[in-house]
């Protein structure tokens, strides 16, 4: 498809009678960054609303995948529980990433280059 097009591009730059030969763009696989860099997915326990910080600072550098087990702070207290989820919901949704909830006792939070896929059984119960 990449090939058609830019062999689309060359032929309107030639004259009627003229041929282009076939070109090929050569793409570079390697990130801008270079080397290869990988995708960090991150297991964190909540069981404190202090504990939100840190997921945070690690969710905006945008290189990680958090999956927050919420179960000790759910159990602990339902008010700080609700501040956290609230917190990291807000956080997630400013920096155009993504946050869903596995049953009752996990979150996954995803930088903005990730999408939650999302059935029947994995729901979105984050909305009030």
């Amino acid at each position: 498809m990449i090939k058609k097009f830019l062999s689309r591009k060359y032929e309107d730059e030639f004259e009627e009678g003229e041929q282009a030969e076939d070109e090929y763009l050569e793409l570079d696989s390697n990130p801008e960054h270079g080397g290869s860099q990988k995708v960090i997915v991150r297991p964190f326990i909540l069981d404190d609303f202090s504990k939100v910080k840190g997921i945070l600072d690690i969710l905006r550098e945008g290189e990680t995948i958090c999956l927050v087990n919420i179960q000790p702070l759910r159990e602990k207290d339902m008010v700080e529980l609700k501040r956290a989820i609230n917190k990291l919901k807000k956080t997630s949704e400013a920096m155009g990433g993504d946050l869903a909830g596995f049953g009752e006792d996990y979150l996954i939070a995803a930088p903005s280059f990730a999408e939650i896929y999302r059935n029947s059984a994995t729901t979105d119960d984050l909305e009030d």
